[in-house]
């Protein structure tokens, strides 16, 4: 929720005032920037009579920085009391003292950049401190550029660096990084979390002498330089005995070398002869392969002679078979024509016998068709004969013809009737679909209200799930209630547009839109046992729409009244408006001139209050979340009225029904007296006509007899020419027959001799195959012998050229050159090498063996001996030499690294007694105080030197133990044994036992009781103000936002009351003079200390 920025645009002020009335010199007042002119410079510094202490601060000057336009603070020189509430500007000026006196801004655990901590909306800040110094006061002045996060220093307004700022402060032995001096209130934690060692070298800078902490540096040093030393000399002497003790045994090692040196000469020796002993092996290896390969080749030689009569065969076999197969061709190309012919002749004999057949065909229908005829007249004469005598026997029909007009009557009316009984029908039927039409729309509106109900339903019941069981509950126990029962209000409410849902949701809770509202109490005690009474309050008018707003809540949705009697109640639907981005830009005229406690614009909720204090008018807007479940709107109303006119269309329906049956039950007795009518005047009617047309059968029936008798048939002229035409066939089919006959014999006399001719072709082409499976075989036999060839021509190359490799690896083992002879004390014979070269294997070695086996076997022996002499070289007796020149030179260098450590062990003897032991006294000194504070609080607390091992100097610290129980022991200052109250106070404790021997000029803590219980900030307070306003102490500055009743107070004291507002004086009304006539006129009764 948003609310009014505590602090407006008016800048904070500061007022100093002291317990008692003093100099009016030292008051200086606040000023306000934004009416009043520059604060004019500061008069020159000047040496102070008054009771500062070297480097106290006499005057703080704030422009433009955190809460202040413009500040001026005047501080005492004791202890100072900065009171105010929270927020008014208290630990700015204890920003101001840091960053004026060249403190890091992270130290004050705000902001880690400078320009942060000028006021917001201005480009430059500036501070001014004037530190109290007997040969001059010193004024440094650091101005801040918000753009370029950069200072300008400036001391006695004249410029300067930021260094030379350093080490102005630092020479006055202020230290704003240092917890034991400068506590901010962002700090106040930390100080318990410093360990023992931080805490000794904090304590060390506040109190201890200047060079109490160079001395403890020293000694860091001189320890790490030790410990280097002595490291160094253990190595180096670990080293010169580990080379001596080698040298010692290098003398067996020297020996063993030359004896290494014998077997390796062997070696050499050994694989020297080796290469031409493989070499002699390679060329007896090359002369056998020779030797089987000129026998292949003859072989080769011998296999393709064989082939050529076997070839000659073949061939003259070839043409043989050509010439019997050219016969082939010709003989079946005669036994074709001759089949073709045979063909051609069958064809039309199989013609000829299709013609006799079909002149047996011609005349046996003819036949048929005489004996039809004969049979029809036969049938048509009794026929007519039959029509002839039942004429004779019918009646006269012309007294029918009335009887005819009175049943066609009779049907016209029955006709019109049923036409009418119809049309009623059709009627009713449009009526019915009609009504079944609304019917369907009705239901499907219903259905479409349901759904939507469902869906507010679905809503509930995934994420209130027990809400919705009780709903269902509900719904089947609504017999168990005695006035009507609501469900819940989300899902009574109906709302208008379902855009202004999140007004709703947004006003009404999420409990109370899931809650059931009923009108009797008791009927609420049965479902929730509580009892809510609401009652509803008047709506009033609308008259805001000036300021952008369109409606109240209460109009914006339709719910049942008990449930809109609730929300008005508990909600005030009816007094909470709903306005639009109109009402947002003018949103502080609506809430100065309308004084609405709530109100919605298009997508914020405001909510006004007013101060009981000041009667100040305080806002808080918040965003509107999004509708989830008001978004579905079902309208109950309309749906019960759907229900209405769904049920008086069944009925209607119902009515309709009934109507129609009656209807079809009438149409199905006219359609049956129709039938019956018509079918008696089909009767009179046919009587009527029966003799004319059995008069008219009679004649149709002669005339066909007629023509019946004219289309006569000579069937035994047709018999005679059918006999002839197949005798003169049958002469014709016998001639082709005969000539048929021949064609066979000419096509088989051609099939046996082409048989003959495939039997002798038959015959060649086996005799063809026999040779050449025969030849496959040969050439098979000759491409292995040749490949067989091949492999030994290739193994020859393979080892003539290892021979000549041999060669010459033998050779260069000899350091012999290629034209180079060997000597005649190495050779016996000179046979011939393979190249065709005369050359001269060497027959040296002839104590060594001959074979390959032998070699290799002595080669491993001798190796294996040379092995057993493991790291021997050649420059062992070098190493051995060099070695014990680097022994005399290792014991010289150890003498002057001695020497060089006993310097340090002194220096470290004679720094540590001038630092230890004033360090245990000042300790002691503070642990004294420490526990007598304690005491005087009746709790336990001590500070001692701690160390755990003695000479690991960057390992001392100042251990903090307290107790304030009297059933615990004392326990270490940790943060998180002690509570925070417990903690402040060993710190404030801590920081006293320091005050009294800090050499500091002054010393600040920020709040530092907040978390103190009210007896331990009573007694801690004393403590300070007995402490802080001793003679000759530093300056004190506390600074807190609060205050006990009855506290005592000394003159020594400064207070400084923050006051911060808009109600504050302008600076050029601020007359302090004048303030203090009007508080003399004033009783004043002073408070009893």
């Amino acid at each position: 929720m948003a609310t009014p920025s505590r602090k407006s645009s008016t800048p904070g002020t500061v007022a100093s005032k002291r317990a008692l009335p003093r100099d009016p010199s030292s008051e200086v007042p606040s000023k306000r920037k934004s009416s009043a002119p520059p604060a004019p410079p500061p008069p020159p510094p000047l040496p102070s009579s008054r009771p500062f202490v070297e480097g106290s601060i006499v005057r703080i000057v704030m422009e433009n920085f955190l809460t202040y336009d413009i500040c001026e603070v005047s501080p005492g020189p004791h202890l100072n009391m900065i009171i105010g509430a929270n927020g008014t500007g208290k630990s700015s000026i204890v920003c101001a003292i840091c960053l004026g006196l060249a403190g890091k801004p992270a130290f004050m655990g705000r902001a880690d950049k400078v320009g942060f901590f000028v006021k917001r909306g201005c480009s430059k800040g500036m501070v001014e401190i004037e530190l109290f110094r007997t040969s001059g006061n010193l004024i440094i002045t650091r101005e801040i550029d918000v753009a370029k996060n950069q200072s300008s220093w400036f001391i006695n307004k004249k410029s300067t660096t930021q260094k030379v700022v350093e080490e102005q402060v630092a020479a006055l032995n202020i230290q704003v990084g240092n917890l034991c001096q400068f506590l901010p209130q962002d700090k106040v934690g930390e100080f318990a979390k410093l360990s023992k060692i931080e805490l000794l070298e904090a304590t060390e800078k506040s109190i201890g002498p200047p060079e109490m902490h160079r001395y403890h540096c020293e000694l860091k040093n001189f320890r790490e330089k030790e410990k280097q030393l002595e490291t160094s000399c253990k190595e180096k002497t670990e080293y010169l005995e580990k080379m001596i003790q080698r040298n010692e045994r290098y003398k067996q090692d020297v020996e063993r070398f030359y004896e290494r040196k014998r077997h390796l000469d062997l070696i050499e020796m050994l694989e020297a002869k080796r290469p031409w002993v493989e070499y002699e092996n390679v060329r007896q290896e090359y002369e056998e392969v020779k030797l089987a390969r000129d026998r292949v080749k003859e072989e080769v030689r011998k296999l393709k002679e064989g082939q050529i009569p076997m070839t000659r065969r073949i061939e003259e076999i070839e043409r043989q078979r050509h010439t019997l197969e050219a016969r082939i061709k010709e003989k079946a190309t005669d036994i074709k024509e001759t089949s073709q012919k045979c063909k051609q002749k069958q064809d039309i004999i199989e013609r000829k016998d299709k013609q006799i057949e079909e002149l047996q065909q011609a005349l046996t229908v003819k036949q048929n068709e005489e004996h039809d005829r004969q049979r029809r007249i036969s049938n048509t004469r009794k026929m007519i004969e039959d029509l002839q005598n039942e004429l004779k026997t019918t009646e006269n029909c012309e007294n029918l013809q009335p009887q005819i007009d009175a049943i066609t009557n009779d049907l016209r009316r029955v006709q019109d009737e049923k036409a009418l009984c119809e049309g009623e029908v059709i009627d009713k039927r449009g009526e019915k679909e009609s009504l079944e039409k609304e019917r369907k729309s009705v239901g499907d509106n219903i259905v479409r209200f349901d759904n939507l109900m469902n869906q507010k339903e679905d809503k509930l019941r995934q994420r209130y799930r027990d809400t919705y069981d009780a709903v269902l509950w509900l719904r089947n126990n609504r017999d168990k209630f005695k006035q009507r029962v609501c469900e819940p209000i989300m899902l009574t409410i109906n709302m208008k547009d379902n855009k202004n849902a999140k007004y709703i949701e947004n006003h009404i809770s999420s409990n109370d839109l899931r809650a059931f509202v009923f009108e009797s109490q008791e009927d609420m005690e049965i479902f929730l046992k509580e009892a809510i009474q609401t009652k509803a309050k008047n709506i009033s008018t609308f008259c805001f729409r000036p300021y952008g707003f369109f409606s109240y809540l209460r109009e914006l949705f339709d719910a049942p009244d008990p449930v809109m009697s609730f929300l008005c109640c508990h909600y005030h639907i009816h007094e909470v408006p709903v306005g639009t981005e109109r009402t947002r830009e003018r949103i502080e005229r609506v809430i100065q001139e309308t004084r609405l406690k709530q109100m919605y614009t298009a997508e914020e909720k405001y909510v006004v209050k007013t101060s009981f204090y000041s009667n100040k008018v305080i806002s808080s807007n918040t965003s509107l979340k999004v509708a989830q479940f008001l978004t579905v709107t079902v309208d109950l109303e309309q749906r019960r009225h759907l229900e209405e006119q769904l049920k008086e269309i069944n009925r209607k329906l119902q009515a309709v029904e009934a109507g129609l049956i009656a209807l079809c039950e009438r149409n199905k007795h006219l359609e049956h007296k129709d039938n019956e009518l018509r079918q008696k005047k089909k009767e009179l009617l046919e009587r009527k006509t029966k003799k004319r047309q059995l008069e008219q059968k009679i004649s149709s029936k002669l005339g066909s007899l007629k023509l019946m008798e004219q289309d006569t048939c000579n069937l035994e002229e047709e018999e005679r020419k059918a006999s002839t035409k197949i005798k003169e066939i049958n002469v014709q089919k016998a001639k082709l027959v005969t000539e048929l006959t021949n064609f066979v014999k000419i096509c088989t006399s051609l099939h046996i001799q082409k048989v003959d001719l495939i039997l002798q072709n038959t015959t060649v082409i086996s005799e063809k195959n026999k040779l050449e499976s025969d030849y496959m075989a040969a050439s098979s036999q000759l491409r292995i012998t040749e490949q067989h060839f091949i492999e030994l021509d290739e193994s020859r190359q393979r080892l003539l050229q290892k021979c000549k490799e041999l060669m010459k690896r033998a050779r260069q083992v000899c350091n012999l050159g290629a034209e180079q002879t060997v000597p005649q004390e190495y050779q016996t014979q000179v046979p011939t090498i393979p190249n065709g070269h005369n050359s001269s294997p060497p027959m040296a070695f002839q104590d060594l063996p001959n074979t390959l086996d032998e070699i290799d076997a002595l080669l491993t022996e001798e190796r294996s001996r040379a092995s057993c002499f493991t790291g021997l070289n050649p420059t062992v007796v070098e190493e051995y030499t060099k070695r014990e020149e680097e022994i005399e030179q290792l014991t010289e260098e150890l003498k002057i690294k001695k020497v060089e450590l006993d310097k340090y062990r002194e220096n470290i003897s004679q720094v540590k007694e001038r630092w230890l032991n004033p360090l245990k006294e000042l300790v002691e000194k503070i642990n004294e105080k420490f526990s007598n504070f304690f005491s005087s609080m009746q709790c336990a607390g001590e500070v001692d030197l701690h160390t755990e091992n003695e000479e690991d100097y960057d390992k001392y610290g100042i251990r903090i133990r307290v107790k304030f129980r009297s059933s615990t022991q004392l326990h270490e200052l940790t943060p998180h044994h002690q509570s925070g109250g417990e903690r402040s106070v060993s710190t404030m404790l801590y920081l006293m036992a320091l005050q009294e021997l800090n050499r500091c000029p002054f010393r600040v803590v920020d709040e530092i009781n907040q978390g103190m219980d009210p007896i331990n900030e009573r007694r801690v307070f004393e403590m300070v103000v007995n402490t802080a306003c001793k003679e000759n102490t530093s300056q004190y500055f506390f600074i807190t936002p609060k205050l006990l009743q009855n506290l005592p107070y000394s003159e020594k004291m400064t207070v400084l009351f923050v006051y911060n507002g808009p109600h504050m004086l302008e600076p050029n009304r601020w007359n302090l003079k004048a303030f203090q006539r009007r508080r003399r006129r004033i009783t004043f009764t002073q408070p009893s200390q």
